[in-house]
């Protein structure tokens, strides 16, 4: 195939033609061979890289061994296509000669590809028929395409210049359209001041039309006040209608054109309001009264709440002043500034209350519901609003001057109980329009909080000072020259006790009324208040005691008054067990009862203070000679001891068995600290067995002393002068270690000194018998005390030079 054969069958590109975009590279190589990819590279160089692949394709292959056909193909490459390099036409455009050898290099690898082998090289001409082929079928394609793109644009360039011509007359009647605007509004502005009489005709032939209804509006005016005034209210409305209609007739027919006869009209509506307003305001009242009064006000607002208003007039929303006159008038008449009470006379405000909410309620159910269209739900609103305003009322209480402890348990017990209870909100009479459910508690809990705080605090200095009263009246009978006064029962009495629990029990006891809260602090005040009392009653009797016994204030019953406030003691104790409401733990009058044994303890202990001062004088002459031959100092101890404690019996048991017991074991103990004086040492066996006899008798006449003054015996502690009378009775010295473990083994608290000087009261006593004596002491383990038996050589001194110390501890120490 010659050259000029072969250009004829190359494919034409146009200038700037792309085939990327629409046929893929891979089928390009495939159905075009090397020539299409000679005119991709054409038509899409702008995508191609600056590599130069012919140039490294044809490097590659003549670097291949064994390969003929490279440098062959090389040769035969330039004019494959039927022109040589070097015979080309110049480039169509810039980037041609790169698209060509970027073709070259793919026609390279190709054939590469295709004749590695020297035996393919047979078949080349079958493969330049083939791609002769393939380029024709490639080119007839491109023409057809080509063809058909071109009668495309052809198409194109006749559409657009149909449509420049249109543009072209629009725009020529464009300009037309705005002459003849141009010409029109200059007509318009010399019409003007004719467009302006024409308006004014219209308007003077309206307003001579509604001439003669513009007269009448000012009687109009005045005739609907006093409607008003007579409370004539759908009249009243009616008319005010007709005059507001003829007012919007006006303002359409002049323009909005406001004229000075309608400037009444105004205050007219709000003066209607007004009445509107006042008779619902007076809902109650006029339900009884003038219900149709009442009907007539509801009805005029809510025709007016229904009507649709005109743009130039305001909405009047009178439905929702009727619910505002109505709460309202309500809060007036019953927590109106006037009416709120004053101090202390919160009580009587509250029961009024009590009355007269349940009758409004009452009243709105019955009267003022049915004057009123469902929807404004007047039973609730009533107690809604009764509600809301009682509470504001409280809160205002609650943050004014503190109320006293009257107002505030009255206030507490109203608004937990009474307003909740069937008389008020939760009575059985009251429907189920009125929605209690939904209301808020009266007080929150910070107001039953601060309610219950002041009450509290009111109630304990009150009971101080009752507790002070009641006290200073005991304290200023001690002075009396009369004994105490008794009951019935010949007892030592006094009203104190009685008085002091009342006051107490009473205060617990009413508050159970209002909360267990408020009961609980009561209580917590009530014994702490009490456990006070108890201190201040002991330092009274100790102020008491000392002033007798230094002499500054004698009293002439003394000792009986002390005994009467063992009674009253022991009354305390007995009738304590009152202030322990219900549900409060037993351990809370712990700290009371502790209280009133150390007041019993210390009372005792001022007895036995009288009683050791009556009978010290007559133990410093014991033990002597004289005591050894007589009975007589006995005999005088006991006669004092039963003289002081001839009026024990008037103290109720137990106290009586206690200081009998005390008194007992006081006398013993003075007996005990005489003898460990060392005031006697016998001179021989003689002596002894005298002081062992006196032992002997002095135990029985104690012993028969107390039984007298009805003590048991089995709570005597004169035995142990029996044991002692052992110690002395023994005749054998070297025995004396037994006596003295039988001695420890039954008063464990027995010493070596207490041993030495009982052993010095023998006086017939070796060294070495002393200390075989006492080491009978350290032998063996620690006995434990008998049962019931409590210690009494502890508080024996031995020696002591003051027989005064020897006073016993323990329940009256």
């Amino acid at each position: 195939m010659d050259s000029t054969t072969k250009d004829e069958m190359q494919p034409a590109l146009l200038p700037g033609m792309r085939l990327s975009g629409w046929v893929g590279r891979e089928m390009w190589q495939e159905r075009w061979g090397w020539r299409g990819w000679v005119l991709l590279a054409k038509s899409d160089w702008s995508s191609i890289g600056q590599r130069d692949e012919g140039t490294t394709l044809g490097t590659r292959l003549k670097n291949r061994k064994g390969s003929r056909f490279s440098s062959c193909f090389l040769q035969a490459l330039p004019n494959w296509h039927g022109c040589p390099v070097s015979s080309c036409p110049g480039p169509e455009w810039p980037e041609q000669q790169r698209a060509e050898r970027l073709a070259r290099g793919a026609a390279l690898k190709w054939a590469s590809g295709i004749f590695y082998r020297p035996e393919q090289l047979t078949r080349l001409g079958q493969y330049r028929s083939r791609e002769v082929q393939r380029t024709c079928s490639l080119e007839a394609r491109m023409k057809s395409v080509v063809q058909s793109y071109l009668e495309g644009v052809k198409t194109g360039v006749w559409q657009l210049a149909q449509g420049l011509e249109a543009v072209q007359e629009a725009r020529e009647a464009l300009g037309q359209a705005h002459g003849l605007l141009r010409g029109m509004a200059e007509a318009v502005q010399a019409l003007e001041p004719l467009r302006k009489q024409v308006s004014q005709h219209q308007q003077l032939q309206a307003l001579s039309q509604l001439l003669p209804r513009l007269r009448a509006v000012p009687a109009s005016v005045a005739h609907t006040r006093s409607l008003i005034d007579a409370q004539r209210l759908l009249e009243a409305y009616v008319s005010l209608r007709e005059l507001e209609q003829l007012q919007e007739e006006t303002w359409a027919s002049l323009g909005d054109l406001e004229l000075p006869i309608f400037e009444g009209l105004g205050p007219l509506s709000e003066a209607l309001g007004q009445a509107v307003e006042v008779a619902v305001g007076d809902a109650g009242q006029l339900a009884r009264e003038d219900p149709a009064l009442l009907v007539a006000a509801v009805r005029v607002a809510e025709v007016e709440t229904g009507r649709t208003t005109s743009l130039e007039q305001a909405p009047r929303d009178w439905r929702q002043r009727c619910l505002r006159a109505l709460q309202e008038g309500l809060e007036r008449v019953h927590f109106g500034t006037h009416l709120l009470p004053g101090p202390g006379a919160l009580a009587g405000w509250l029961e009024a209350l009590r009355v007269a909410l349940p009758a409004e309620l009452a009243t709105a159910e019955a009267l003022v519901a049915p004057c009123f269209p469902p929807h404004y739900k007047v039973v609730q609103l009533w107690a809604h609003t009764l509600h809301s305003g009682l509470r504001r009322c409280l809160q205002q209480f609650m943050e004014g001057p503190e109320l006293g402890a009257a107002d505030a348990f009255t206030l507490l017990h109203w608004a937990l109980h009474v307003y909740l209870g069937p008389e008020m909100m939760g009575s059985l009479e009251l429907g189920p329009e009125a929605d209690v459910s939904q209301l808020e508690p009266l007080l929150t809990l910070e107001n039953i909080e601060q309610l219950e705080a002041t009450f509290v605090s009111k109630v304990q200095a009150n009971v101080v000072q009752w507790l002070q009263k009641a006290l200073d009246g005991e304290v200023a009978e001690w002075g009396r020259e009369q004994e105490p006064d008794t009951d019935p029962s010949g007892f030592y009495h006094s009203p104190m006790p009685a008085i002091v629990l009342q006051i107490l029990e009473e205060n617990i006891r009413v508050t159970s009324l209002v909360s267990e809260s408020l009961q609980r602090r009561v209580h917590g005040m009530a014994l702490s208040e009490l456990g006070a009392f108890l201190r201040s009653f002991s330092d009274a009797l100790i102020r008491f005691s000392r002033e007798h016994l230094r002499g500054e204030a004698m009293a002439l019953n003394y000792v009986s008054y002390l005994l009467a406030a063992l009674n009253h003691q022991s009354a305390l104790s007995s009738s304590v067990s009152v202030l322990q409401p219900d549900g409060v733990a037993s351990g809370a009058l712990a700290p009371v009862e502790a209280a009133l044994e150390e007041l019993q303890r210390r009372i005792c202990r001022l007895v036995l203070e009288a009683l050791l001062v009556e009978l010290q004088p007559l133990f410093m002459a014991l033990p002597s000679r004289q005591w050894l031959s007589s009975s007589e100092l006995l005999d005088d101890v006991c006669e004092r001891t039963a003289r002081f404690c001839r009026d024990f019996w008037r103290v109720r048991n137990p106290g009586v068995q206690l200081l009998l017991a005390e008194a007992e074991r006081t006398v013993v103990l003075q007996y005990l600290c005489a003898l460990m004086q060392g005031r006697l040492v016998c001179r021989g066996a003689d002596e002894r067995n005298q002081a062992a006899e006196r032992l002997q008798h002095d135990a029985a006449k104690l012993r028969d002393l107390f039984l007298d003054l009805g003590l048991e015996e089995n709570f005597q502690c004169a035995p142990v002068l029996l044991t002692l009378r052992k110690l002395l009775n023994l005749r054998d010295p070297t025995m004396l270690g037994l006596e003295v473990a039988g001695l420890r083994q039954q008063f464990p608290d027995v010493s070596e000194d207490h041993v030495s000087a009982l052993l010095d009261l023998r006086g017939d006593v070796s060294r070495e018998q002393r200390l075989a004596a006492l080491s009978s002491l350290q032998a063996g383990p620690q006995p434990t005390p008998p049962a019931g038996r409590r210690a009494l050589f502890s508080l024996v001194p031995a020696p002591t030079p003051a027989p005064s110390s020897c006073l016993p501890s323990g329940p009256c120490a």
